[in-house]
């Protein structure tokens, strides 16, 4: 058999990526082995996609087991899985009604349009404007890279969907000068994650509930990074005391598996009748059945109780790394969607932390050239966050030339 090596990747694959010149074969909870075998402990977290780690047993098992069931349909068909997470979904959150797609960009494309179809349909085609925000990431879909708050995404796709107005974010008087009428809805993340990990203010979500409720526009809640568990509550929401009327998850509610979900009230949900939106593998039964598996087990109290511990533990170890080297200014987010922003003296320089740490066996991400990014397994051990700090701190002095006694 031949064997797989990364030139591959040079030869047959599109080059809109830069992947490692390792690669990942083996996975199991927070730690990962590459083709020769070497140990690598994950703060990366597939992106916040990997909510429960590597291989968590019952998410093989129930994988496994509905492998052996049903594997697709198309929605022709309602199936068990699907609606077994539809309810859950809805009896977890403040939502009625559940679409199924298979990525986060699908269901903020789906969280948009049915908010354009809503004004429609109850205000008429005048009431169109979205307003977005700087820095903010909602996908790659054209619709969904227009809404985005980086240039550097949009440009060269032209010419883009229109209606849509970036705003800075955590600028209340900024949100209340730019609202009228026309505004159909607005999207935001409880954390931008993309956008450098910064958790929105309590005051900001609740100016944008009020404006929203003031003037018959819709609040959607962008939760593909913050959501399931991620940030010490189910979702992120909660922690502002106000309920959106659409909401979309994904990344971790598949624990690896791909599958993500529009979320809505009732009300707002009838404006998608029959063959207004759909999606030919969204809701298909393997990805169900994981995701109703992901969420029994974060759900749970003790799960999320366990998110501020681990929290705790990050932030102490990465803010004792920082003041021995100089190298990190603050740790910020929320839960375990950690920003770590780089001290002036190293702005610019966070994709050499990723590669070194990478270097010596800790996956980490980063969010923009100036903030580390960590999005671990919200079960990640004690024991595996003090060794990938131990393995980050070797990559930090390794970057900086110099050892703790030098500093």
């Amino acid at each position: 058999m031949t064997e797989v090596s990364r030139e591959w990747y040079d030869t047959y694959m599109m080059p809109n990526y830069a992947p490692a010149q390792m690669i990942p074969v083996r996975g199991c909870g927070s730690r990962v082995w590459d083709q020769q075998g070497r140990e690598y402990i994950d703060f990366a977290g597939g992106i916040a996609v990997n909510s429960l780690g590597h291989a968590h047993p019952k998410l093989v098992e129930v994988l496994s087991d509905q492998a052996t069931k049903l594997w697709h349909t198309a929605n022709v068909f309602a199936t068990e899985p699907a609606l077994k997470l539809a309810k859950q979904l809805t009896e977890l959150t403040f939502a009625d009604k559940v679409f199924f797609s298979n990525s986060g960009a699908e269901a903020n494309e789906a969280a948009m349009k049915l908010a354009r179809r809503h004004a429609y349909n109850h205000h008429g085609e005048q009431k169109d404007r979205i307003i977005a925000f700087e820095n903010a990431f909602h996908g790659r879909t054209l619709f969904t890279v227009t809404a985005g708050g980086q240039a550097n995404y949009r440009e060269g796709f032209g010419p883009l969907p229109g209606a849509i107005d970036h705003l800075p974010f955590n600028d209340i008087a900024a949100l209340e000068g730019a609202f009228d009428d026309n505004v159909c809805a607005v999207i935001v993340e409880p954390v931008q994650g993309e956008g450098g990990v910064i958790a929105a203010d309590g005051e900001f979500m609740s100016a944008i509930r009020r404006l929203c409720n003031s003037h018959d526009a819709l609040m959607i809640v962008d939760e593909v990074q913050s959501g399931v568990g991620r940030t010490g509550a189910l979702y992120a929401y909660e922690h502002f005391g106000i309920q959106p009327d659409i909401m979309t998850t994904a990344k971790g509610i598949g624990g690896g598996f791909p599958i993500a979900a529009t979320l809505a009230t009732n009300e707002v949900a009838q404006s998608l009748q029959v063959g207004t939106h759909g999606s030919t593998w969204g809701g298909n039964p393997m990805g169900c059945a994981v995701g109703s598996a992901v969420l029994d087990i974060v759900s749970d109290p003790e799960t999320l109780a366990g998110v501020g511990s681990r929290r705790q533990a990050l932030e102490e170890a990465l803010m004792q790394i920082g003041s021995r080297y100089g190298v990190f200014d603050h740790v910020r987010g929320m839960g375990l969607l950690i920003g770590c922003v780089l001290t002036d003296a190293w702005k610019g320089k966070a994709r050499e932390f990723l590669e070194a740490a990478q270097s010596e066996g800790v996956f980490i991400l980063v969010a923009g050239a100036n903030v580390l990014r960590l999005a671990p397994s919200l079960l990640i051990s004690f024991d595996e966050i003090s060794l990938g700090m131990q393995r980050l701190e070797k990559a930090v002095q390794a970057v900086c030339g110099t050892n703790e006694s030098d500093s």
